[in-house]
């Protein structure tokens, strides 16, 4: 008996998981024949509460394309894709103590803030690097119009994704 309920718990859950992920393709099947833009997948992924890297989302994308690429991604092969993905809990965003560490760390004099040049040395030479648009789109963001300088924990409660 305990086990019927289980299964039908988990049902639920992946039916639940399942009916977000087609909610969310549909957003961007603006032809309504449930296909979207191979460059939209990215936001469809992000907008599901997922961070994966660059490098992991070219992989999730070649799991998901035609053999011959067509520019477009169908429901039906990106469904399963994404449900697994989101039933392993897998490209989490990062946690934001780890977020606000990371900052104070590149915060040598511990003043609380980065200037605008700081943090652009930082990620566009330092590891994954960040290209021009991405760096705009961050600072537009990032920076307090009136200091022009990055105060990173209000920057982190605004990036961080609420997990309910």
């Amino acid at each position: 008996m305990a086990e019927e309920k289980e299964g039908a718990t988990a049902e639920a859950a992946i039916a639940d998981i399942q009916k977000k992920i087609t909610e969310a393709f549909e957003v961007f099947d603006h032809e309504s024949n449930k296909t979207v833009d191979v460059r939209e997948v990215g936001t469809i992924i992000r907008s599901l509460g997922c961070c994966p890297s660059e490098a992991e989302l070219r992989d999730m994308l070649a799991e998901v394309e035609e053999e011959e690429p067509t520019g477009y991604i169908h429901l039906e092969k990106f469904l399963p894709m994404m449900t697994k993905v989101l039933m392993e809990k897998r490209y989490r965003p990062i946690p934001e103590d780890v977020l606000l560490h990371a900052f104070e760390v590149l915060d040598q004099n511990k003043n609380g803030y980065l200037t605008k040049q700081e943090l652009i040395k930082c990620m566009t030479e330092e590891g994954e690097p960040f290209t021009q648009e991405e760096m705009e789109e961050m600072l537009s963001a990032a920076i307090d119009p009136e200091t022009n300088k990055i105060r990173y924990k209000d920057y982190i409660s605004m990036m961080v994704v609420d997990e309910n």
